[in-house]
């Protein structure tokens, strides 16, 4: 099997690789194991070493770095150099925080010394996607090894070169061997690797049906494991609202990635007092965009990842019109080498359309009327995703109302919600579960062991669980 970089900007193949053996996936495993061993028992303070030297790597490369990752997934050169920056701030937030977000935790029990202490659990096996090849890998690993485990990085096949400059960077910052490896497979070979003894928990970055695989392959096995799995974020909008920072938020959010994140803005919910001005807004502030080539400055959107994400996106379109909605800008592949979608806005969304119920991974945009904040929160919650979502108004019951009834991992007030190192990070329903960033990130994979120690007063007992 051979796993390729391929420029969605062109549809030209850039560069193929070779899938690990069965032996060769085996010796990784066991390098993991062995490195482990070792690894665990270092301290915060060399990990955190390592980590910073990380950090400054990826800011002396970040030009570098940004451009693989351009030619892989499309994105614009601007935003995948950011990307690389942001993760060397989540190196250095964990570098810096890390220790004290796993310190022993006293418990108060008379005639006793009794703590909480945070221990590593071993290999992590990381499934992870395209969208934010960088990212999404250092929102795990940084919090994971500074934690004390090791990692093992499944990426999407579609981005192998940044798979592999990943591993090459955390070995050149000081991580011992073993540590921090890429496991070029394809995802056929997942389950196994999940199954085996030496992997110790899973976190997965994906669709909805991969992490129903993946956890099902994880409790099989009683392996702990985390799913952050898309989501069809709602940004809901208030007639206290600015409309002019609003639509251009809107804009903004809806394209992040060329469209192409788990927290996008994807159903606009605006109250009908304001809903034509939004939408005609939305409307040229779409239309407004430069669709390019994703290495040039002046572009605002690049392609989608591939031809086949334009199909599935098409489709989900046409099946929303046939179904009754209205296409206002957009809506139909550009005509042109690349796999270019354009930005779209719909309209008038049947109940039970794809533009209804499903996630729209690329630069769609739908628009639902609402009658106010009752109907509003009803639309929102009418979804089987959970993961971020926003609120735009001046009014302070109408924030509080959407903060405690939006039901959701993320609810941002007059922000379009965002990942950052310094919050929790993850969603409910088919969302997945468990958390990301903040403390929960070194604490996702650790045992959690309680610690006692009696004083000499103490004997023995009945015990009752």
């Amino acid at each position: 099997m051979a796993i390729a970089t391929i420029n969605p900007a062109t549809g030209e193949q850039v560069r193929t690789f070779d899938a690990l053996t069965d032996d060769q996936v085996q010796e990784k495993l066991q390098n993991a194991a062995e490195a482990f061993a070792t690894y665990r028992g270092t301290s915060f303070a060399e990990r955190a070493g390592w980590l910073s030297r990380a950090a400054d790597i990826l800011d002396a490369e970040a030009d570098e770095l940004g451009r693989l990752a351009a030619l892989e997934v499309g994105k614009t050169l601007t935003s995948a150099v950011a990307e690389v920056g942001k993760c060397a701030k989540g190196c250095r937030h964990y570098a810096e925080h890390t220790e004290a977000m796993l310190a022993d935790e006293p418990h108060d029990v008379a005639g006793a010394k009794v703590f909480t202490r945070y221990e590593p659990l071993g290999p992590v096996l990381a499934i992870m996607p395209w969208n934010f090849p960088y990212w999404q890998v250092f929102r795990f690993a940084a919090p994971a090894l500074m934690a004390g485990n090791v990692g093992l990085l499944k990426h999407a096949s579609n981005v192998p070169q940044c798979a592999l400059a990943i591993e090459d960077v955390l070995r050149r910052a000081g991580f011992p061997d073993g540590v921090f490896q890429t496991l070029l497979v394809g995802s056929s070979a997942i389950e196994g690797i999940i199954g085996d003894d030496r992997i110790r928990a899973v976190t997965l970055t994906g669709s909805e049906p991969a992490g129903r695989q993946v956890a099902a392959a994880a409790g099989q096995m009683i392996k702990p494991s985390v799913l952050e799995l898309g989501g069809s974020d709602a940004f809901i909008v208030m007639p206290s609202a600015d409309l002019d920072d609003v639509v251009t938020q809107a804009v903004t959010s809806r394209t992040l990635n060329n469209g192409q994140s788990c927290i996008n803005a994807k159903r606009f919910i605006v109250h009908e007092e304001i809903a034509d001005e939004f939408t005609r807004r939305l409307v040229d502030g779409m239309e407004a965009l430069r669709v390019g080539d994703p290495m040039d400055p002046d572009t605002d959107m690049g392609p989608m990842s591939s031809d086949d994400a334009v199909k599935t996106l098409d489709q989900q379109v046409r099946d929303t019109v046939e179904a009754g909605g209205r296409v206002l800008t957009g809506g139909a592949p550009l005509d042109r080498p690349g796999s270019f979608y354009p930005p779209t806005v719909l309209v008038d969304i049947p109940e039970g359309s794809p533009g209804h119920r499903e996630e729209l991974f690329g630069p769609v945009a739908t628009v639902f009327r609402a009658s106010g904040v009752d109907d509003a929160i009803r639309i929102a919650n009418d979804s089987s995703f959970g993961l971020g979502g926003s609120a735009w108004t001046h009014d302070p019951a109408e924030q509080e109302r959407f903060v405690t009834e939006v039901v959701t991992g993320m609810m941002y007030i007059n922000k379009y919600t965002e990942s950052t190192p310094e919050v929790p990070f993850g969603g409910v329903k088919n969302s997945g579960y468990g958390r990301e960033l903040a403390a929960f990130g070194p604490r996702s994979f650790v045992n959690a062991k309680t610690v006692w120690i009696a004083g000499d007063e103490q004997g023995g007992g009945v015990a009752v669980e």
